[in-house]
């Protein structure tokens, strides 16, 4: 396997750091570039654009990777979601798909919010992690008409407050927005919420869920696969 830092003359270690801060915390590139100045690091922001651009998407399908590895997805429950994002001016749909434990299965993005969308987003997902036994949505009627389609409109469940924990999901991308002042792109809304996604999910721990001792354990553990991932 060829050494993907061969020809950047920037240690891993310092590429590794900046990859995470900007996509891990809602951070600017100016501001990632600043904090790694106070390290030592003289850098650019653009430096940091470039990192993330061409090592996210490789430390992201790591962490997919290990993830099927050391875990069997439940396929117990899924709850389906969309927003909305502006995209230069244009509304665009963010959808996304959330287990019963949190964590984001897939995000895809389109321009409409209509059947055929509804049904290439469910089918790209079921291709990854399977059928789900049950699927909990809001009442938009794409839903159900995609899932009809597929023979499984039967799981579906449309319950208020059920979606909760899909709706909840999409806090983090909000933020992340607001940092990073919208995209100005669809190719780059896509890339980013797939980094994003998989790499939130490595680091979210639910801290209010378990005691502090076991917070920091499950911490430590999550920095060190991070280093063993991305090196």
């Amino acid at each position: 396997m060829k050494n993907p830092f061969r020809y950047f003359k920037t240690s891993p270690q310092i590429i590794r750091l900046a990859v995470m801060m900007y996509i891990r915390f809602p951070l600017s590139l100016r501001n990632v570039e600043d904090l790694l100045h106070e390290r030592g690091i003289d850098i650019t922001y653009e430096t940091v654009r470039f990192w993330w651009n061409r090592f996210g998407p490789m430390f992201a399908r790591g962490i997919r990777k290990r993830c099927v590895q050391n875990h069997n997805y439940s396929n117990w429950a899924w709850h389906l979601d969309e927003v909305f994002v502006k995209i230069n001016g244009e509304l665009h749909y963010l959808w996304r798909a959330v287990d019963h434990e949190g964590e984001v299965l897939d995000a895809f993005v389109s321009k409409h919010r209509d059947r055929k969308a509804a049904l290439k987003f469910l089918k790209k997902t079921m291709k990854r992690y399977g059928k789900p036994k049950a699927v909990v949505t809001d009442r938009l009627k794409s839903y159900r008409a995609a899932m009809k389609n597929i023979g499984n409109e039967s799981c579906q469940q449309t319950k208020r407050w059920l979606n909760n924990r899909a709706e909840n999901s999409h806090q983090t991308f909000r933020r992340r927005e607001r940092a990073m002042l919208k995209f100005r792109s669809f190719t780059t809304l896509q890339k980013f919420v797939s980094v994003h996604s998989a790499i939130h999910n490595h680091f979210n721990h639910d801290r209010q869920l378990c005691p502090r001792a076991t917070f920091k354990e499950n911490r430590s553990k999550a920095l060190a696969e991070w280093d063993q991932i991305a090196a």
